[in-house]
């Protein structure tokens, strides 16, 4: 691993893991959907900071991430663990492979899409930021996913401006789940949110920035909840739009 790929893992582990009570903040966010011996799927594991929030709580965790610096780390932190499965592909609409942008000092916003990065680029928050490599991955689909692992009871989806095509890998209604939102590129939430309301009868709450506490005191129908992340100021800080079955 080279240096860039050592202050990039490093940088990650920070953000995640450094901040006293971010990880107990997520158990209790967590405790609305997951209880013990639950299946939950955590797509863009990452440091998989929020696979370990699940696996407090008594959770199998199945873990997908496509990039091996994570998928190593992964492995080393919490391949020993009984509830424990990682999965080193990507996840999208159709099942193949696809090129990976990568960024090697800040691999959290490694993405599939082309187009994203050329959104988010353009806005303060990713001004430092260089895909400066690409790399083929594997490609699975949620679909996929739960024919081989059974269906989540709680499915996070972190994977760079690739969200709605996850959903739309998906032709069932998962109980609950959580997306990232970036307000730069809130016409891809959107979609996720039209494709959401195809699979399902959902409410809808937001997380806003990484503090794990919802916004609104009330769960709201999916026009509501549209307004709110459209009234974003487009170089707001990224959060995740939660969502569960009524």
């Amino acid at each position: 691993m080279n240096i860039s790929a050592l202050f990039g893992l490093a940088r990650s582990l920070l953000l995640y893991y450094a901040i006293p009570g971010r990880a107990a903040a997520w158990q209790a966010l967590y405790k609305n959907f997951i209880s013990s011996g639950a299946l939950c799927y955590d797509l863009g594991a990452h440091v998989g900071s929020r696979s370990a929030a699940m696996l407090a709580l008594g959770a199998h965790v199945v873990a997908i991430e496509p990039q091996p610096v994570f998928v190593r780390w992964l492995d080393r932190a919490y391949g020993h663990h009984p509830n424990f499965v990682l999965v080193s592909q990507a996840v999208g609409q159709v099942p193949g492979r696809a090129s990976l942008l990568v960024s090697t000092r800040t691999p959290t916003v490694s993405t599939l899409s082309a187009e994203w990065a050329g959104e988010v680029a353009r806005t303060p928050g990713f001004a430092r930021v260089d895909w400066d490599r690409q790399m083929e991955t594997e490609v699975t689909t949620l679909d996929a996913l739960i024919a081989q692992f059974g269906p989540p009871v709680f499915c996070k989806i972190d994977v760079e401006g690739s969200e709605a095509d996850v959903l739309h890998g998906l032709s069932q209604p998962i109980a609950a789940l959580s997306f990232e939102y970036i307000p730069a590129a809130i016409d891809r939430t959107m979609r996720c949110l039209e494709r959401l309301k195809q699979l399902g009868e959902y409410r809808f709450n937001l997380v806003e920035g990484e503090k794990p506490r919802f916004s609104l005191e009330n769960w709201v129908e999916e026009k509501a909840i549209a307004v709110r992340l459209n009234s974003l100021p487009r170089t707001a800080r990224a959060g995740e739009v939660f969502a569960r079955l009524q």
